[in-house]
């Protein structure tokens, strides 16, 4: 967390603050970017699901309000995550990125997934309940490794047909139950490249908030084998020499920070810093 915002559990019950609104089109925005004055978006009249006091922004306690509509007030307007990631500050962006968090299992977790019965919040944890079978749900968090390969000055970047036109970016995969960090970076190089690797060196994490993953960074270096792309899943693959790199993904994310740390350091560069 930066130093303007914290995550705290706030009781939805105490007045004033600051909050966001989050629908599937993205958070609402105005001319003064997406906290509003609290007491303001519930004179609204939106359409909400439910609402969770999430943290404090400059010492203001901030409350999210999940909406059904997607209809926005006059004068507002609904903005992706990705675009604060591009566009906006970095404090804002993580305040949000954790917004869309809670949001998503706020509203998945509305109803048991064990009994069906209607779910309650906790007040002094993030948890939801059920009374009829005491099932609690917590925020999930999904371990996912993300690896750069390299060899020498050159460095092993890949394209998923998900990925914006051009860019290239490393390789990365959920961990499956059961199974080290180790073992699933190792996995899904095979299974992507086709590659062996060895020499594994933990870099650092970043919460990825698209929708819940907890992405923990790697280096590895090119151990053998010859590129054998996966289908569906990789739509092209390449060794790019350090000097000559195609489009990469956005600076703040961590598979952006592995590149230009490696680079840096083959070229006696600053190193970058990870961002938080």
């Amino acid at each position: 967390m930066s130093a303007r915002w914290t995550t705290a559990v706030l009781d939805p019950n105490t007045p004033g603050g600051l909050a966001v609104a989050h629908c599937a089109e993205g958070f609402l925005v105005d001319a003064n970017g997406a906290l509003f004055p609290r007491d303001w978006l519930r004179r609204q009249d939106l359409d909400v699901v439910c609402e969770h006091g999430i943290g404090h922004f400059d010492g203001q306690p901030v409350f999210l309000l999940e909406l059904r509509s997607v209809q926005a007030p006059q004068g507002c307007s609904w903005r992706g995550l990705r675009q604060f990631m591009l566009e906006g500050d970095s404090d804002t962006y993580t305040l949000l990125g954790y917004a869309a968090q809670i949001a998503t299992w706020a509203r998945e977790h509305r109803f048991c997934g064990s009994c069906g019965q209607a779910m309650v919040q906790i007040q002094w944890e993030r948890a939801m309940y059920c009374a009829g079978c005491e099932l609690r749900s917590y925020p999930r968090i999904s371990p996912s490794m993300i690896v750069l390969i390299t060899r020498g000055d050159e460095i092993l970047l890949a394209r998923s047909p998900r990925f914006v036109t051009g860019v290239y970016s490393t390789l990365a995969g959920f961990a499956e139950p059961g199974e080290s960090a180790e073992g699933c970076l190792v996995r899904e190089v095979r299974e992507e490249v086709a590659l062996e690797v060895k020499n594994l060196q933990y870099v650092g994490s970043q919460c990825w908030p698209f929708p819940h993953s907890m992405m923990l960074g790697f280096h590895a270096e090119y151990a053998g084998g010859e590129i054998v792309m996966q289908a569906d899943e990789i739509e092209d693959a390449q060794w790019f020499s350090v000097h000559a790199l195609p489009p990469l993904p956005a600076g703040r994310s961590i598979a952006r920070y592995l590149i230009d740390l490696y680079v840096a350091r083959r070229l006696g560069l600053a190193e970058p810093v990870l961002p938080r």
